[in-house]
């Protein structure tokens, strides 16, 4: 651990004994870079400031990084469908979308992530994964790698270790894949079980798959080898020197415009508002003293907001007025725990201070919020 920390610190200081602004025009035919931030919303602004601004017919880039946990879904995903949200919240696990396709993902410090950027008329994701495998074999000649027809790579013909997305622009083009080293696989399978019932949706739902890390497979690997190995083997294929140039994301001199781009990744207008529409159909089994109410619930949502909001109550249980003025409120509003919770907390100072309507209007509103 000691001596990788001197590596990154020789790293660290060839970087900034080179002009920043020069960085890019350092080498021709090809640059390996990697992230000093385990920030998710900061490595993916990086992948997008390469692919908006960079020169990708002088030189083609490869990028790795690594995140502390994330759970990133692809840009037209339903995270609602994804993952487990409240989950995500209790740990703290920051989630994001990317501006790839694809499907959903877990993140951690067991997980490289690796960017290969070219011009469209050159992307090869094939080529790009064989790279990997043959970094592997380089490391460990007994392991059972390879690449699939649907660009993963498979551990023993049976364990994904590494899946792909790709962004293809106009004339610039990305291919993304992970590599599952030592991710915390119970976290894993955890946060990518969504507990959300009666969803439908349009959106590209991602294709479950059983998985297994490198590391046990063979624990004398560790993330920091298989770094080197896939940046020399890149180097090699072309022809560049193996140098691998730490950046700072944050760093606006050598990426100008960057802060914004890391701050639009992180609004929710980006992260939930461009889920696809959905709509939520369901029954809550409420349990209210000596009886279970069924009440059900059906709402339309896009753009991430509530468009249609029809709660089923039984006749009397609630007065009308207040049913009226709790749909009226949800209506236009985030499907967001947090937000509903502020309008429900609202509407509660002006509901008539009976014991029993409280326990009712608190327990209806509970259960609403318990769906987002």
């Amino acid at each position: 651990m000691v001596l990788q920390s001197l590596k990154n610190c020789l790293w660290l200081s060839c970087v900034l004994r080179t002009p920043k602004a020069c960085l890019w025009s350092t080498a021709s035919g090809g640059l390996i870079i990697q992230s000093v931030s385990n920030d998710i919303y900061q490595n993916l602004a990086v992948e997008d400031w390469i692919h908006d601004h960079m020169d990708l017919e002088k030189q083609q880039v490869l990028f790795l990084w690594r995140n502390s946990p994330a759970v990133v879904i692809g840009r037209h995903q339903n995270p609602w469908q994804e993952c487990n949200l409240r989950l995500l919240r209790q740990k703290n696990i920051k989630l994001a979308r990317r501006r790839s396709g694809g499907g959903t993902v877990y993140h951690d410090l067991g997980n490289i992530n690796l960017t290969f950027f070219t011009t469209r008329k050159k992307y090869e994701r094939m080529e790009n994964l064989k790279l990997v495998v043959r970094a592997l074999k380089a490391l460990r000649p007994q392991l059972d790698v390879h690449v699939t027809d649907r660009y993963d790579i498979l551990l023993d013909r049976q364990y994904k270790i590494s899946g792909t997305a790709a962004k293809l622009g106009r004339t610039s083009a990305y291919h993304h894949c992970t590599l599952l080293c030592n991710a915390d696989k119970f976290v894993l399978s955890s946060v990518l079980k969504s507990p959300y019932k009666g969803l439908k949706s349009n959106a590209t739902p991602s294709v479950p798959a059983s998985v297994k890390n490198l590391f046990e497979e063979d624990p004398s690997l560790t993330s920091e080898m298989f770094l080197d190995a896939i940046a020399k083997e890149y180097a090699m294929q072309h022809q560049i020197d193996h140098h691998i140039n730490l950046i700072n994301p944050a760093d606006e001199t050598l990426l100008p415009g960057i802060s914004n781009k890391t701050k639009e990744l992180q609004t929710w207008e980006w992260v939930y508002g461009k889920t696809p529409k959905f709509s939520v159909s369901t029954c809550l089994n409420m349990a209210y003293k000596d009886s279970v109410l069924d009440v059900k619930v059906n709402m339309d949502v896009k753009h991430g907001r509530i468009e249609v909001c029809n709660i089923d109550l039984p006749e009397q249980w609630l007065p009308p007025g207040l049913y009226s003025e709790l749909v009226k409120s949800l209506t236009g509003s985030k499907f967001c725990p947090n937000e509903t919770t502020t309008l429900v907390t609202m509407l509660l100072r002006v509901c008539p201070q009976g014991d029993e309507l409280h326990s009712r209007w608190s327990l209806l509103c509970e259960n609403m919020i318990m769906l987002m």
